[in-house]
C-alpha cells in the first residue's frame, strides 16, 4: 500500500541567502527598480515583498508600486515573516494540513467536505475554512482554488495563497502526476490498461461518454489492479486528463463502477456503503515559486481499507 507522508525534491533555487539591499543609481518607479535589481527573486516573491511591508527605502517602509526613487537612495528588503503556526485558527475534523507556507497550502480532507461552496452558500466547505485560517494569522491574506475534489471522494487537495500561485499550478496542472485508488464492484478485464472516452460534460450533475464532437473532451486513465475478491478490487488510477466525473464514468463504462456510486450505477445500498469508495492518494507538482518538485501521499483511510477486497 501507498505510504503517509511527503518527500520533496528540489529543482529550483530559493532566494534566502541573496544579497537584499541596494542603491539607486538613475530615478525610477519602485517595482521596475525591484525587478531589475532582485533578478535572482521570481517577481511573484517581489511583489510580496511590497505588498506585506518587506520593502524599505531610506529606512522607510514603502508599499507603493509606483513611489518614485531618486539616484543614492537606498533599498533594503525584509521579508515579511510568516505567522508561528501556533496562531493559526486549528483546522477543524476532517481536514489535516499536511503542508503550508507563502504560495501554497496542501490538505488531506475526509469524504463529506466540498471544495466549494454550492451556488447556495450551503454546505461545509474547505475554500471557507481554510480562508479563515490564514486570515486569523493576517487578515490580508486569501487562499485561491487550484482543483477541485467531488465532496464524496476524500484525498489531496492542493490551494494557492497567491493568485500568481494560483496561474501557475493550473497552467501546468495537466502535466503534473494525480494518482487516486478506487475500490470498485466487479473488476476490469485486464489487470493494467487504459480507458479512453469523450466526455460530455454539459450537465455538471451526470457527466456521460459520447462520440467525438465539439461538445466532449477526450479523457485518459491509466488503472491497475491491487487487489480483487469478494466480487470487488481495488485499484490504482493514474489521471493523463482531469475531466469532471472522469474516473466515475469511466469505470462505470467498464462495468464496474466505484463502489457507493449510485450517481453512475453502484449498488451502494445492497452493499451497504454510505461514501464513494474513490481517494485522491498521491500527487506530484512543481512549487509554483521555487521549482521544487514535491510529492504527497495519503492512505487509503480506514473506512475503506474495510471495504476493500
Amino acid at each position: 500500500m501507498l505510504r503517509e507522508g511527503l518527500a520533496v525534491r528540489k529543482r529550483g533555487v530559493v532566494c534566502a541567502h541573496m544579497n537584499l539591499q541596494r542603491t539607486v543609481r538613475e530615478p525610477s518607479p519602485l517595482l521596475p527598480f525591484l525587478f531589475s535589481a532582485f533578478s535572482e527573486a521570481k517577481k511573484t516573491r517581489v511583489r510580496q515583498w511590497l505588498k506585506y511591508g518587506g520593502v524599505q527605502v531610506n529606512g522607510r517602509v514603502v508599499t507603493r508600486h509606483d513611489h518614485e526613487l531618486k539616484a543614492g537612495d537606498e533599498i533594503a528588503i525584509q521579508p515579511p515573516k510568516a505567522p508561528a503556526r501556533e496562531q493559526r485558527a486549528p483546522l477543524p475534523s476532517g481536514l489535516r494540513l499536511l503542508h503550508e507556507d507563502d504560495d501554497i497550502l496542501v490538505i488531506e480532507k475526509a469524504a463529506g467536505w466540498l471544495t466549494i461552496a454550492k451556488d447556495n452558500g450551503k454546505g461545509r466547505n474547505v475554500y471557507a475554512v481554510l480562508m479563515d485560517h490564514v486570515r486569523s494569522a493576517d487578515p490580508r491574506l486569501r487562499v485561491w482554488i487550484v482543483h477541485r475534489l467531488d465532496r464524496d471522494t476524500s484525498g489531496l487537495l492542493v490551494f494557492a495563497k497567491t493568485e500568481e500561485a494560483k496561474h501557475t499550478l493550473q497552467e501546468n496542472w495537466q502535466d503534473f502526476e494525480k494518482h487516486y485508488l478506487a475500490i470498485v464492484e466487479g473488476c476490469p478485464p485486464k489487470d493494467e490498461g487504459t480507458l479512453r472516452s469523450h466526455l460530455d460534460e454539459s450537465n455538471p450533475v451526470h457527466v456521460r461518454s459520447a462520440p467525438p464532437s465539439e461538445d466532449t473532451r477526450e479523457a485518459v486513465t491509466h488503472y491497475r489492479v491491487l487487489k480483487k475478491g469478494r466480487g470487488r478490487a481495488l485499484l490504482e488510477l493514474r489521471l493523463e486528463t482531469g475531466r469532471r466525473h472522469q474516473i466515475r464514468v469511466q469505470l462505470a463504462d467498464a462495468r464496474c463502477p466505484v463502489l457507493g456510486d449510485e450517481r453512475y450505477g453502484s449498488l451502494a445500498q445492497a452493499f451497504g456503503v454510505k461514501r464513494l469508495a474513490l481517494h485522491a492518494t498521491r500527487l506530484t507538482f512543481e512549487h509554483p515559486e521555487t521549482g521544487e518538485e514535491m510529492t504527497f501521499e495519503s492512505p487509503l483511510p480506514p473506512e475503506l481499507e474495510k471495504m476493500s477486497p
